[in-house]
């Protein structure tokens, strides 16, 4: 018998998609909840049944507590899985679900709790022996006192929002002329992101890898670790390209960070899975960081390497089964990697790009697993996190999974909008990469921008019918008296494809109308800070404003000197693409 009839999944996009494919196998009914902007995605479509979030604020629909336990009573499910995002770390909704009499697959509250504020964590974890690195147990409450600190644990620091994760909330702080700003950001991404503006500080490792191990606990007083992956691949602070067995990590150290991790679970009671996060410094000291008391978007590498589903083994313990397998049984197979394939544009430092998918076609063959929550038709929509995809790949070694995931980024195709592909098949095929090294310093390189432009699909120019309508050019396969030939036909481009070329059209010319003078979003958004006033004299790369786009600060700079003489945008303003932020005079 299945451990439960129905599960809501309280979600969006592909991890809803995945949670969806393991109920099935389980023979559980899946739940999804879905915004107004939502309505066409995947996600969607894919569940047994959809419920809808409205009326309010999009953007806000997936946090709403009360709509979200409403779809729990009017379906008849039984439990609550929250994937990864929104509600997934908030021990306020796990409780809100055991009052409503439903089961939360997650951590216990106090876990949560613990593990969700970075302050609380890191007292935990040097009471139970585990190395944290050095810094504040207490919040920090000015950029001055950022600056005394950066005296006494020497610079570069790191500030981050104690109730963070997932690079949200974090600014590294590389000298006191810095402290101040980098304090009001990380204040206000934890406030944005969290809803808690509590920060706090920690020494700033340069150049470390960061290695996390998975846990699984039940509620028996089983807890084992499934090994470790390498997230050392990010850009500000976001992982990018995730990895097992990481390329640093012999089996002797396997085993002490694997115990490290167990030990930090035992210490909060933990139970479902779990990431312990952790720093390795070039000295092979390994350092606690962080518990991720969810799924984590790369759980896809430790399952093709494990065999394991980690989204069965949550449901499993949450309907209180003891764990199956026992830590001698735990077998790291083969190499894995997983490249996140987001809706950003590297050659114009990673600005989110959301838009229309006009076309999309998966890559397949031995070894190769796609999670994705869009198809051809998709709105991606620039309220949410830029993940659309993601591609693991399993090999018998590491280099044979860098070549498979180099042949299947190569066979991947998204079209109408800007995407991560060819940045990531850029990267792959980096000396660094090859290597297994940190990749320090080319990540967010002009040259690898470059040569992931040079590799990313291009999108053709699409010719007008007779009738002036939109066409495209279609490849036909044809046979003649034995013969294969191969044609192209001009046919009518679908209404969403039509929709999307607009867009980009009248945004690329907003921007050349206004390139002289005008500086414009590059994104929609919203808002966060304005930096500059008329009369202003401001520098080349100076931040003018920050908008907040797909869950990111972006920092929109000034392209030249000048003088600030019309400002078009005001702190908490919805934006458009191309809308101008201000315009600079000669100086």
């Amino acid at each position: 018998m299945p451990p439960f009839t129905k599960v809501l999944v309280a979600n969006r996009g592909e991890i809803a998609v995945r949670i969806f494919r393991t109920l099935r196998e389980l023979g559980i009914g899946a739940v999804a909840v879905y915004s107004e902007v939502d309505r066409d995605s995947l996600h969607v479509s894919a569940a047994d049944e959809a419920y809808l979030l409205g009326p309010g604020p999009a953007a806000e629909s997936y946090l709403d507590q009360e709509k979200l336990l409403d779809v729990a009573r009017r379906s008849g499910v039984e439990a609550v899985h929250p994937g990864y995002g929104f509600l997934a770390e908030n021990p306020g909704f796990a409780r809100a679900v055991a009052r409503a009499g439903l089961v939360w697959i997650g951590p216990p509250t106090e876990a949560i709790e613990v593990m969700g504020s970075k302050t609380a964590a890191r007292l935990r974890m040097a009471a139970a022996g585990v190395p944290v690195v050095p810094g504040t147990t207490e919040p920090v409450r000015s950029g001055e006192e950022v600056q005394r600190l950066g005296e006494d644990l020497g610079w570069p620091l790191a500030i981050k929002a104690s109730a963070g994760g997932g690079g949200k909330g974090l600014k590294v702080v590389r000298g006191p002329d810095e402290a101040e700003r980098a304090f009001e950001s990380a204040q206000r991404e934890g406030q944005a992101y969290f809803a808690d503006p509590t920060v706090y500080v920690e020494r700033y490792l340069e150049d470390p890898r960061h290695v996390e191990v998975q846990v699984l606990a039940d509620g028996h007083g089983n807890v084992i670790h499934l090994g470790e992956r390498d997230c050392t691949i990010q850009r500000r602070h976001q992982k990018l390209v995730e990895e097992t067995p990481s390329p640093a990590v012999d089996a002797e150290l396997r085993e002490r960070i694997g115990e490290i991790a167990v030990a930090a679970a035992r210490a909060v009671d933990y139970r479902s899975a779990g990431t312990i996060e952790g720093l390795l410094s070039r000295e092979g000291e390994y350092f606690f960081l962080e518990m991720n008391t969810r799924i984590q978007v790369e759980h896809t590498v430790t399952e093709m390497a494990t065999g394991l589903d980690l989204v069965r083994e949550q449901v499993l313990i949450a309907a209180g089964e003891p764990l199956w397998l026992r830590q001698e049984d735990v077998r790291l197979i083969g190499h894995a990697i997983e490249c996140r394939i987001n809706a950003e544009d590297p050659s114009n430092g990673f600005l989110p790009s959301p838009g229309r998918v006009t076309s999309y076609r998966e890559p397949g063959g031995p070894g190769v697993r796609v999670d994705s929550g869009i198809i051809a038709g998709s709105e991606v929509p620039g309220l949410y996190d830029p993940l659309v995809a993601k591609v693991i790949v399993h090999g018998v070694d590491r280099e044979h999974a860098r070549r498979r995931m180099l042949r299947a980024l190569g066979e991947f195709e998204i079209g109408g909008i800007t995407t991560l592909l060819g940045f990531h098949r850029a990267l792959l095929d980096h000396p660094c990469f090859v290597d297994g090294t940190t990749c320090h310093g080319v990540v967010e390189s002009d040259e690898l921008a470059k040569r992931a432009q040079e590799l990313s699909h291009q999108t053709t120019t699409v010719p007008a019918g007779s009738d002036g309508s939109p066409r495209r050019a279609h490849r036909l396969t044809l046979e003649l008296d034995g013969r294969r030939y191969e044609v192209e036909a001009l046919v009518p481009e679908p209404p969403y494809a039509d929709l999307a070329r607009k867009r980009r059209e009248r945004a690329a010319a907003g921007t050349r109308a206004g390139a002289k003078d005008a500086v414009v979003t590059p994104m929609q958004g919203t808002v966060l800070a304005v930096e500059v006033e008329i009369g202003d004299e401001v520098q080349p790369g100076q931040v003018l404003c920050i908008v907040e786009a797909m869950k990111m600060e972006n920092e929109i700079t000034a392209p030249h000197a000048g003088v600030v003489t019309e400002v078009g945008v005001e702190v908490g303003q919805a934006v458009t693409q191309g809308q101008v932020v201000c315009v600079l005079g000669e100086a």
